[in-house]
């Protein structure tokens, strides 16, 4: 039976499959509950919400239960209309941008706390309590972030206009900018003596947004895109120096490295997606019948990525049939029935995938009064497809929660570890235990 939160209760943590609730958040009792387990505790950050999106009358606010269903395709077109952007902007708050973002090595979490400030939070800092704000001139709409795999503390934050990437700076350590660019200090832990330094401002392609950003493993380069441009740059981020890529028509909605480096995912909000082998970068083009991709998770092997679609409420799932670098791949639909059945929802709106391929976060879009603003935590296999076992709901704090963005830590080696932006204005972050070493 999956486990539900009864109103006016909050999620805490899952122990074994079940979805731990409380009825309000405090430190001792995360402590009783799973911090003795992990010798941490995950305190709620508080920030300030943004405004609630305006309403949309787009066709993807519709419910259906379409099968996800796509086809390889070699069109590849050569001129772009001029108007190929209008209305995008209005379809941009239905994809997955990444709002929030876990540091690899370490218990740093990273997250949009307004249009122009990211909140850097360290759990492992001497008090836990001070957060860094990162904010700039330079740095104006932030729409997604993502740390630097194998970096040190880098930050890439996606903004109007470019990407600010952003340094820890310390005694004995202190970060250089390159050349050029203008520095500016975040504002001080006082625990650890930690600040941050704008290092680098990488300028967009005619001052696009950047709307989309994926490192790769090595973190040697970082790709962006503009929902404003059918190409994205990848970017040799030591020298400063970026390629544009192009394929086909659209504006960009997301792009992913796959975890091996092997893969890059591209999509677009004309419903054409991409998968490209990184050793000549070659691709694969194809189109939905089920509206864009609005979010894309790959699985930890980088063997398969799964997809939500915006007129879908079934999710499909890309295997590769052999090794790197072929392209040869088949879409396979994943279902997810309690999100129709239990919630009275009007379909996915954003996924996220642990990295030990055994966890997966879903919010939907609407739902009932008693189902409305919670997120679905899934059980999944992939044996060699992907299944799904229903767990049961987490139920954010605050009046009417709704989930605005979430990304489980890529490395946490006790479990998955799932942190949430409400819209109430608190970060929550939940230990989901169920490896019976943990556990009593």
């Amino acid at each position: 039976m999956a486990s539900f939160p009864p109103p006016g209760s909050l999620t805490l943590c899952e122990l074994n499959r079940e979805l731990i609730t409380v009825d309000a958040l405090s430190d001792d009792r995360a402590n009783q509950t799973y911090g003795k387990l992990l010798g941490l505790v995950f305190s709620p950050v508080p920030f300030q919400p943004p405004p609630p999106p305006l309403e949309t009358d787009d066709i993807s606010e519709q419910k259906t239960t379409e099968t996800t269903t796509a086809t390889a395709s070699e069109r590849l077109p050569r001129k772009e209309p001029v108007a190929i952007f209008q209305g995008v902007v209005r379809l941009l708050p239905e994809v997955n941008l990444q709002g929030v973002s876990w540091h690899l090595n370490k218990h740093i979490i990273a997250f949009i706390s307004g249009p122009e400030q990211v909140l850097v939070h360290d759990y492992e800092d001497s008090d836990g309590k001070d957060s860094i704000i990162l904010t700039n001139e330079s740095q104006r709409d932030v729409n997604v972030l993502e740390w630097r795999p194998n970096g040190g503390r880098m930050l890439a934050v996606g903004s109007k206009s470019g990407i600010c990437l952003w340094s820890a700076s310390y005694p004995g350590n202190a970060a250089s900018a390159r050349s050029g660019t203008i520095s500016f200090v975040g504002s001080l832990s006082r625990g650890s003596g930690i600040r941050y330094l704008l290092v680098d401002f990488l300028r967009s392609q005619n001052d696009e947004h950047v709307s989309a950003l994926t490192w790769s493993p090595d973190g040697r380069y970082l790709a962006s895109a503009s929902y404003e441009r059918s190409s994205f740059t990848v970017w040799d981020v030591a020298q400063g120096v970026g390629t544009p890529i192009r394929r086909g028509l659209g504006g960009i909605s997301m792009l992913k490295w796959s975890p091996t480096g092997d893969y890059f995912f591209a999509s677009k909000f004309d419903g054409t997606f991409y998968l490209w082998e990184t050793n000549t970068w070659t691709s694969e083009q194809w189109s939905s019948s089920s509206g864009f991709v609005k979010c894309a998770t790959w699985d930890p092997d980088g063997r398969m990525i799964l997809l939500a679609f915006s007129k879908s409420s079934t999710l499909g799932s890309v295997h590769f049939a052999s090794k790197p670098p072929s392209l040869d791949a088949h879409l396979l639909p994943v279902d997810l029935p309690e999100i129709l059945s239990l919630t009275g929802s009007q379909g996915i709106e954003k996924i996220a995938w642990d990295s030990s391929g055994e966890r997966l976060a879903v919010s939907f879009k609407g739902g009932d009064d008693v189902y409305g603003g919670l997120i679905a935590v899934y059980d999944t296999r992939r044996t060699p497809l992907i299944s799904t076992s229903l767990i049961g709901f987490i139920r954010g704090p605050g009046d009417s929660p709704k989930p605005i963005s979430f990304s489980f830590h890529g490395k946490f080696k006790q479990g998955p570890l799932l942190s949430v932006c409400w819209s109430s204005g608190f970060c929550c972050t939940y230990p989901l235990l169920f490896r019976s070493h943990m556990l009593p």
